[in-house]
């Protein structure tokens, strides 16, 4: 981060109204998972105290099924291709894709995120009420003018739905939620942001289809055509009820070798209003 990004974040530092917001959601049987997406997510033990003595020390360890893309995690840039072409023109072949993963843009080299992070809240705005909608460039604008912030290249451009509540209270609603569309994801690659990301399951609106790009618009203008991470499944609401819209942004994936996403326990810090 520049000077003039870290200095206010740091002098909130010694503010009593810092305070860290937790973006993740929590991972269980009861998260959402889209189909394609089978497993989704398993935890059991395969030791257990009970299997001692009952005297002494005991251990217990459990065993982790899940998809890399369930609950909250960023994308790596393997994870999409148009035209057999990955972020970089680095073709798709039988050295790059393989049985263990990709060997290049794997999970494992994603680097930590330390930059500030503005939240979009079209939620609070009222963009995005008891249905579905697509998120356009124009609500993106409104919202940070009504908010009187600006994006700055390297940001993390968070955006807010409020389709987070439905997580594992209600998956069917959440996994039918609203998109970004393809004006929005343009509009924020070119304010130069370094990853972008919301409280729901794909980024785009699933099963939404632009005439120019096709299914995921978001997922070829960022990730293969920008090379800007998209982060899904965040817990925003609340980050969004405490007013607190800029904050220093703390991220770093799991080093999954060769994943096409990082599982990530992402960090806001900032001032509560």
């Amino acid at each position: 981060m520049d000077d003039e990004t870290i200095g206010p974040l740091l002098t909130a530092m010694a503010d009593e109204r810092l305070r860290v917001f937790d973006l993740e959601q929590v991972r269980s049987t009861e998260g959402a998972w889209h189909p394609v997406q089978h497993p989704g997510f398993h935890y059991g033990l395969h030791r257990r105290h009970g299997d001692g003595g009952p005297r002494g020390r005991t251990s217990a360890s459990g065993v982790i099924v899940t998809v890399d893309h369930f609950a909250t995690h960023v994308d790596a840039f393997c994870h999409q291709a148009v035209g057999g072409r990955m972020f970089g023109d680095v073709a798709v072949t039988h050295e790059t894709e393989t049985d263990r993963g990709f060997s290049v843009h794997g999970a494992e080299t994603i680097a930590p995120f330390v930059c500030r992070g503005v939240l979009i809240d079209v939620a609070a705005a009222g963009l995005v009420t008891g249905e579905p909608r697509l998120v356009g460039a124009d609500d993106l604008r409104a919202t940070l003018d009504k908010q009187g912030q600006t994006l700055r290249p390297g940001d993390v451009a968070l955006v807010r739905t409020g389709w987070g509540r439905f997580w594992a209270a209600d998956n069917d609603r959440y996994r039918e939620g609203p998109g970004v569309d393809a004006s929005g994801s343009r509009w924020l690659a070119g304010r130069g942001v370094s990853a972008v990301g919301a409280d729901t399951m794909a980024w785009d609106a699933v099963g939404h289809h632009d005439d120019e790009l096709g299914d995921f618009p978001g997922h070829v203008l960022l990730l293969v055509r920008a090379g800007i991470y998209i982060f899904e499944n965040l817990r925003l609401e609340e980050l969004g009820e405490s007013g607190c819209r800029e904050f220093l942004f703390v991220a770093a994936p799991l080093k999954y070798e060769g994943a096409t996403a990082g599982p990530v326990r992402p960090l806001a810090i900032g001032r509560a209003t």
